[in-house]
């Protein structure tokens, strides 16, 4: 599969269109952002580490059931996937109070909520991601209906439910991560973009010790050791 043209470049990967024009490709970089990119930085052998926890965690997921973009990855760095219209739409999915709930809602950090809460935020760096209810997704006609709101809501219990028993196996508590749906040319919605701990809180069981981004936000060090035990852990199991 060959590079064309360069569709699109983000915080953390660039999208490429291929000689395929239902297929493209990420490419996962080294950079790391933080605050709405106040905070920037790289890390030699990120982007590749990303690739590697995302192809586990799509081909987990799509063995279970849930339609994703992903095809296969093609080396360290890249990740063959179908083309997708991104829904501007994050779906924020939480079952520990911590980083910004904690903070806004007063909920003390570490506390388990009481039922798996779902959010939506509107995809958009200008505005700073607000939050969104239903009925702004519906006058911004980020969905067409109420009943895709509804779907997106079950997609990010169910793949919670999957992704949370699995990191529980592997000694880790998913405390809260951010998806992103997409739909393909025939309208079908699908999980897109990444699985990786740039977009997870991963805690581990026993010590609680931080395996994601939040090493960089609050400048813990040892990202890419952390990145590389979740990798680790994933493969041997």
């Amino acid at each position: 599969m060959t590079k064309t043209h360069l569709l699109y470049e983000g915080k953390a990967k660039k999208i490429w269109e291929t000689n395929n024009p239902d297929l493209l490709i990420s490419e996962f970089k080294d950079s790391l952002t933080a605050f709405n990119g106040e905070k920037k930085s790289s890390e030699v052998g990120k982007g590749a580490l990303n690739n590697a926890i995302s192809t586990e965690l799509f081909r987990y997921l799509g063995e279970r059931g849930i339609p994703t973009h992903f095809i296969e990855m093609l080396d360290p760095n890249n990740m063959l996937h179908t083309r997708a219209e991104v829904i501007l739409i994050e779906v924020i999915v939480r079952n520990i109070a911590t980083g910004s709930l904690s903070r806004n809602l007063g909920i003390e950090d570490g506390t388990v909520l009481p039922f798996t809460l779902v959010e939506f935020d509107y995809k958009n760096d200008a505005l700073g991601d607000p939050k969104l209810n239903d009925q702004h997704c519906l006058i911004l006609g980020l969905v067409k209906e109420q009943a895709e709101l509804d779907y997106l809501r079950y997609m990010a219990r169910r793949i919670n439910t999957l992704l949370r028993d699995l990191y529980a196996e592997l000694g880790i508590t998913l405390v809260d991560f951010k998806l992103e749906f997409g739909r393909d040319k025939n309208g079908t919605i699908l999980l897109i973009d990444e699985l990786s701990p740039d977009n997870f809180r991963l805690w581990d069981a026993q010590t609680h010790e931080k395996l994601d981004k939040d090493r960089f936000r609050q400048g813990l060090g040892g990202l890419t050791e952390a990145y590389t035990q979740v990798l680790e852990r994933l493969q041997n199991r």
